[in-house]
């Protein structure tokens, strides 16, 4: 992985462990997703149009029917993880969501793309995966808890996190695929996935006007915040796969494992902070490796 690849990764560590913390906050739903993708059609549309304006008229079918895979997958990733948030804390949904994917991801990428894995990327790749088990609670996270509810809402933070973690394997490779073989822009994707997004939600949006409008008061300000800068920590990840393979920079996104640590254990006040610390530290370890490797 060359330094430009590495320092993109690890600026859009920083953004998207922000976004998130974000919408954790927020609280949203479906409905949060729809006033994302809306709000970022509208800030990023003279971007989109000068990136596409001479591109996207010779696209044929395949361009196409990536951008449209490849915005049901966002899409079903961003819903079930606005869904995992609002039922269990996001120091574990994240951790677990943004551990499996890069680990599937890399597994297809090896598979199925040709990728190879030098054995310190593959220390890289345990480092990240431990880390990130770290973070979301080390062994406590297979002990039966006393409290019902606590271990209700454990539960449904694993199951949130690992299926949010399977779609971003999906869109990593899909992405990956776009960006390295069909050599598509990486704003495109992002953008017109975005315009699709806005699309399949509508429905949701419109069964029930009245109640969308007041959630629309409540969490535009968080809904505009996410708008802004996450397309900006995805697009640096798909011009790092420009450069580089995708199973390094799959796992070495979870760098943003750090900052979320840091960050968002603190202003949510979520426990455990020592330990998650210590996985943040072996994902940096991890992520360098890979780096090196």
């Amino acid at each position: 992985m060359s330094l430009q690849a590495f320092a993109l990764i690890i600026l859009a560590g920083i953004i998207h462990a922000g976004w998130n913390i974000a919408a954790k906050k927020a609280g949203g739903d479906a409905r949060f997703a729809f006033f994302t993708s809306i709000l970022l059609i509208i800030v990023w549309a003279p971007l989109a149009w000068w990136v596409g304006r001479d591109v996207v008229p010779q696209w044929g079918w395949q361009p196409w029917a990536l951008v449209a895979v490849s915005g049901v997958l966002h899409l079903a990733y961003y819903v079930i993880l606005l869904r995992g948030y609002r039922k269990a804390d996001l120091t574990v949904v994240y951790p677990l969501a943004r551990g499996s994917g890069p680990l599937i991801s890399t597994l297809v990428a090896i598979t199925l793309l040709g990728e190879e894995l030098s054995q310190l990327g593959v220390l890289g790749v345990a480092g990240v995966v431990l880390g990130v088990f770290l973070i979301a609670g080390g062994p406590r996270l297979f002990r039966q808890r006393s409290d019902p509810a606590a271990r209700h809402r454990l539960h449904q933070g694993l199951f949130y996190g690992v299926l949010t973690g399977v779609f971003i394997a999906g869109y990593t490779v899909v992405d990956g695929y776009g960006v390295k073989v069909l050599l598509l822009s990486p704003i495109l994707i992002d953008y017109l996935g975005s315009c699709l997004r806005v699309i399949l939600l509508s429905p949701v949006v419109l069964r029930n006007v009245a109640e969308a409008r007041s959630l629309w008061q409540q969490q535009w300000r968080w809904a505009l915040l996410v708008a802004v800068v996450s397309p900006i920590a995805y697009v640096l990840v798909l011009f790092a796969m420009q450069s580089a393979p995708i199973s390094h920079v799959a796992p070495a996104r979870e760098v943003s494992m750090l900052f979320a640590a840091l960050i968002g254990g603190h202003l949510l006040r979520e426990g455990d902070r020592m330990v998650r610390i210590g996985g943040a530290v072996l994902i940096a370890i991890g992520v360098t490796a890979l780096a090196l490797g």
